[in-house]
C-alpha cells in the first residue's frame, strides 16, 4: 500500500442506468424496487453501492491485504478483530504490557488504551473498505470507530420509475409433499419485480483530512474511481437485468478542504431527457449537460467516461 495520501478533497457524481431489472429490492416491501413514495422516483441505498465497491476490490485482489474486504458475506466481525490484537501479540487475557495503557485489564478479551490504536491502525492498514468507508470495531475486542474519508449518498432515478409485477413459474418443487399435493404437477409459481427503465444519479465525497486518519492513499483512490466505473460488470444476475455505469464526473480541488461549495458544483451536471413525450428506455433518451464555464478557481473537472 503506497504512503502517498491524497492531499486534495474530491466530489464526484455518477450515473447508471437499469435496464428490466430490480437495482436494489426492497426486503420490508415483497423485494419490490425502492422508490420515493411521495415523486415515484426511484432510490438506490449507498450501502448497496459501497457493497458492490468492495466486491470488486475484493475479486480483483483476492480479499487479500492490503485490500482485505471488512464487511463481507458471512463474516464474523469480532473475530476478526481479535485477529488484530492477535497479529499484533497483544494478549488480551492478560495485562497491559504498557502501563501507559493501565495498571490492569479493566475487561479480559478487551483492548484498551493505546491497544485499541494500535488495532485500529493496523486494520485500517490491511482493509481497503475499512480505511475508505470507515467503520464501527467498538464491540468484541474492541478496536474503536473509524471514520472513513469516501462517503455516498442514495442514488435517485432522474425521473419517476415504473415497477412492473412478472408472474414466474418453476418447473419443480422444494420437498416431496409439495409434489403430493399436485399431485405431480410439480410446478412452483413465484414474482419477479423489474424496472423497465430508470437512470440514477448519486453523488460522493472524499475527505483529504479524514483521508490522512486512515492512511486513504492516492493508489486507494485510483482503485475508487475503477471500482465504479467497473462495479456492475461482475455483479451480474437475473434479476438485477442490465445494469452499468454511464458517467463518472469529478470534481477535484486544489486545496484539502475545498475550493468550492459542492452543491455549485454538483447543480453544473444536468439530465434531461430528449423527448418528454414519451418514455425513457435507454440512456441515449437522455442528454447529460456539464457547464464547463467559469470553473471556480481551484477546482478541476474530470470525467472518467
Amino acid at each position: 500500500m503506497s504512503n502517498n495520501l491524497i492531499q486534495k478533497r474530491c466530489d464526484f457524481v455518477i450515473l447508471f442506468d437499469v435496464k428490466d431489472g430490480n437495482p436494489n429490492g426492497d426486503p420490508d416491501a415483497g423485494n419490490l424496487p425502492r422508490v420515493d413514495a411521495e415523486t415515484g422516483h426511484g432510490l438506490i441505498t449507498d450501502v448497496s453501492l459501497k457493497r458492490k465497491v468492495r466486491n470488486y476490490v475484493s475479486l480483483k485482489h483476492n480479499d487479500k491485504p492490503p485490500f482485505g474486504i471488512f464487511i463481507k458475506e458471512k463474516a464474523i466481525l469480532n473475530n476478526t478483530i481479535e485477529q488484530a490484537y492477535i497479529s499484533l501479540n497483544i494478549d488480551l487475557q492478560k495485562e497491559p504490557a504498557d502501563a501507559a495503557d493501565g495498571k490492569k485489564r479493566n475487561k479480559p478479551g478487551q483492548g484498551q488504551g493505546g491497544e485499541v490504536d494500535r488495532a485500529r491502525k493496523f486494520l485500517c492498514q490491511n482493509f481497503y473498505d475499512i480505511r475508505t468507508f470507515g467503520a464501527v470495531m467498538t464491540t468484541g475486542a474492541n478496536a474503536g470507530q473509524v471514520r472513513g474519508p469516501v462517503q455516498l449518498t442514495f442514488a435517485r432515478s432522474v425521473d419517476p420509475i415504473v415497477s412492473l409485477e412478472h408472474s414466474i413459474t418453476r418447473m419443480a418443487v422444494t420437498t416431496k409433499e409439495e409434489a403430493e399435493k399436485q399431485g405431480g404437477d410439480n410446478r412452483t409459481m413465484g414474482r419477479k419485480f423489474t424496472v423497465p427503465y430508470g437512470l440514477y444519479r448519486a453523488h460522493g465525497f472524499v475527505s483529504a483530512p479524514l483521508a490522512h486518519q486512515t492512511g486513504f492513499s492516492v493508489d486507494d483512490l485510483e482503485l475508487l474511481w475503477e471500482a465504479l466505473v467497473n462495479m456492475f460488470e461482475h455483479d451480474r444476475s437475473a434479476a438485477r437485468g442490465l445494469m452499468g455505469t454511464r458517467k463518472l464526473i469529478i470534481f477535484e480541488h486544489e486545496s484539502e478542504m475545498g475550493n468550492a461549495p459542492v452543491q455549485g458544483l454538483f447543480d453544473r451536471i444536468i439530465v434531461e431527457r430528449r423527448d418528454e413525450t414519451k418514455p425513457a428506455r435507454d440512456f441515449g433518451d437522455y442528454v447529460v449537460t456539464i457547464n464547463k464555464e467559469q470553473m471556480p478557481k481551484g477546482v478541476t473537472l474530470i470525467e472518467k467516461l
